[in-house]
């Protein structure tokens, strides 16, 4: 794709997300524009748990139960489960002012040490509640533990194919998963399935900016000034985002380039296949060839639903 291109997908997919929160603030009685309801969730203490110790082990809890909720349900999606466990745990003191909101760690190969889902609850204000199932699929399952761990797993392949890392392919496998609780019925609750778009937003957006800043010479006033508008982040946010676009061209924008890639494959197969088609087995073609590039895995995807008996 050009980065004309990939400017105008991200224009296309922000003003998609835009009318699709704009369903849930009706639904939900809220009065006032899209502004005004980003304005709301980031300000009423509802959505945030306490800035205390009460409220940190709150959230661990909830995190925890959201987590093994799906785990329950995996069996509907996935024939191939990670032998490794995986935990949920809170952002060490000595790093949690510098370190990313959510991140997922890698267990050890021999299965000694889980896979973590960690939360940082630095400042609780940071961490919305509507946030919080989008962010425990993404990290944690069925997002970068079950990618992550499948792929440690496997056997008779090279290690590197075990432990390398395509953005577009993890991060991509991380935001489809965000997206497929919501078609189990997950995300219930409407601020849930809010939160779900508000980080499918966030990178949507990242088409429109990165593109902006280094092929259309946006400057980084320019960039910060549309996240503003269009995404309900805190400045804080925004600010060290757009920071990060600016020293890693390309970087961000692969997170939903490969999401759509993913949801395309999936279509491309089930169009193929017909009744015939169970998402589990697309699922097994996905994870248990190791990371991939986009190209590679268009042909793994295509040998499945052309070879098929």
């Amino acid at each position: 794709m050009t980065a004309e291109e990939i400017h105008a997908l991200g224009l296309e997919e922000v003003a998609r997300i835009h009318d699709e929160m704009r369903l849930i603030r009706d639904a939900v009685g809220f009065e006032g524009d899209l502004q005004a309801f980003f304005k709301h969730l980031n300000e009423d203490p509802q959505f945030t748990y306490p800035n205390t110790d009460e409220g940190r082990s709150d959230y661990l809890a909830r995190a925890t139960q959201i987590i093994e909720t799906m785990d329950d349900r995996l069996d509907e999606l996935f024939h191939t489960r990670p032998q490794s466990p995986m935990v949920v745990k809170r952002v060490e003191a000595w790093r949690e002012r510098s370190a990313g909101k959510a991140f997922y760690q890698r267990g050890s190969p021999d299965g000694t040490r889980p896979g973590i889902y960690y939360a940082n609850l630095y400042n609780m204000e940071d961490m919305p509640r509507y946030q919080m199932e989008a962010l425990a699929y993404h990290e944690g399952i069925p997002g970068h533990h079950m990618q992550n761990s499948i792929a440690m797993e496997l056997q008779g392949v090279p290690e590197f194919r075990k432990q390398s890392h395509v953005t577009a392919y993890g991060e991509g496998w991380g935001l489809y998963t965000e997206y497929l609780p919501k078609e189990m019925g997950l995300y219930a609750d409407p601020y849930s399935d809010f939160g779900r778009l508000a980080m499918e937003l966030w990178r949507a957006c990242r088409l429109v900016v990165d593109t902006g800043i280094h092929h259309k010479k946006w400057t980084r006033e320019d960039a910060i000034a549309y996240l503003e508008e269009n995404t309900p982040n805190p400045n804080g946010d925004i600010v060290k985002a757009i920071e990060r676009y600016i020293v890693m061209p390309g970087q961000a924008t692969a997170y939903k380039v490969g999401m759509l890639r993913l949801l395309s494959l999936r279509k491309d197969a089930k169009d193929a296949l017909g009744d015939d088609f169970d998402i589990r087995d697309f699922h097994d073609v996905v994870l248990l060839n190791g990371p991939m590039p986009l190209e590679i895995l268009e042909e793994e995807v295509v040998r499945y639903y052309t070879q098929a008996d």
